[in-house]
């Protein structure tokens, strides 16, 4: 082949330089929870936003916590594996101890004033907290109320518990709540549980409608009793430089996409609440709601035990649990 002179070869390197160079899309890991409305809301956020950038910025979605659980996602997204992440609060206490709020029992007495509070100066409060440790706290998503279950008893007051064994997580202020409301609380190994109530180890537990369903407790547990003692949300987060370094464009795009979709992930949340409560009356389960005044009985319950003060005790602003409580 003929060899290229030294003034041809400049004139191509000349035009390659005047040529623009492609754009390159910005890539985000994002690794999502087994919920089923998390992970619908997680697939739907993918696609707006990959459309709204054009394309310019992609996700890569990571479903059913494949790289890892709560504690290794939050580890990983702070120091920078992951891009995106979300988690239970309950497991971000120990970095974030305002989230320890989250264990206060009947903290929330319905479900449009736990969006009102989260969506709120507290709720902002908390998302901000998270940048001490180069989170970027994105939303609140629902992972949602805890109920109780039991067989042959209906429980809608504390006085209904009375001595019955319930099965709980082996956290502080959730023993000493059960313990308030009369009952024997037992922590146990998750896995131990569905035979442990087959067989009458324990008279009873508490978990949201979705847990509860999807492990089939009401094939041993005639009655569940909306109690809606505990809320707990799921916190969507960024790692906090990567947030940062996207250009203001597509930081917009996505904040505004995460904004619609924290909408309708707990639109979906409430959907499919609603699903598992019209299984459970065709399953013969007993439903019992409790009603508000009943649920100011747990929450004086409570007060009377202490129980806030010892939430607020693991808080750096106890001030937030004070705020929440307020009519």
């Amino acid at each position: 082949m003929p060899r290229l002179s030294r003034m041809k070869l400049s004139l191509i390197a000349a035009a390659l330089a005047m040529t623009p160079a492609l754009s390159q899309a910005e890539t985000l890991r994002m690794s999502s929870v087994t919920s089923t409305s998390a992970k619908d809301a997680s697939v739907e956020f993918k696609r707006l936003v990959e459309e709204r950038t054009d394309g310019e910025l992609e996700i890569t979605l990571f479903p059913d916590n494949q790289l890892g659980d709560d504690r290794v996602v939050v580890e990983s997204t702070i120091f920078g594996d992951i891009d995106i992440g979300i988690s239970s609060t309950s497991p971000m206490a120990t970095l974030f101890a305002d989230l320890y709020v989250f264990d206060a029992p009947f903290l929330f007495l319905s479900t449009e004033g736990t969006y009102s509070a989260l969506d709120g100066e507290v709720g902002d409060k908390l998302l901000e907290s998270l940048e001490s440790k180069g989170l970027k706290g994105l939303a609140f998503w629902e992972n949602g109320f805890r109920n109780f279950t039991d067989s042959g008893k209906v429980v809608a007051e504390p006085a209904d518990l009375d001595g019955m064994k319930v099965r709980t997580m082996e956290n502080e202020v959730h023993l000493a709540a059960w313990r308030a409301y009369g009952a024997n609380p037992t922590p146990m190994a998750f896995t131990e549980l569905f035979t442990a109530l087959q067989q009458g180890t324990v008279d009873a537990q508490e978990n949201p409608l979705g847990i509860i369903d999807g492990n089939r407790f009401q094939e041993v547990q005639d009655h569940v009793s909306l109690t809606q003692h505990v809320y707990t949300p799921y916190l969507v987060f960024m790692n906090l430089d990567r947030y940062n370094a996207l250009d203001d464009s597509l930081r917009e795009a996505l904040d505004a996409t995460i904004d619609e979709m924290t909408t309708y992930q707990r639109e979906r949340s409430q959907q499919l609440e609603g699903e598992i409560l019209d299984k459970f009356a065709d399953q013969g389960v007993t439903v019992t709601e409790i009603t508000p005044e009943q649920k100011e009985l747990w929450r004086d319950a409570a007060v009377e035990a202490d129980i806030y003060s010892l939430v607020k005790s693991k808080m750096e602003h106890p001030e937030y649990l004070d705020e929440l409580l307020k009519p």
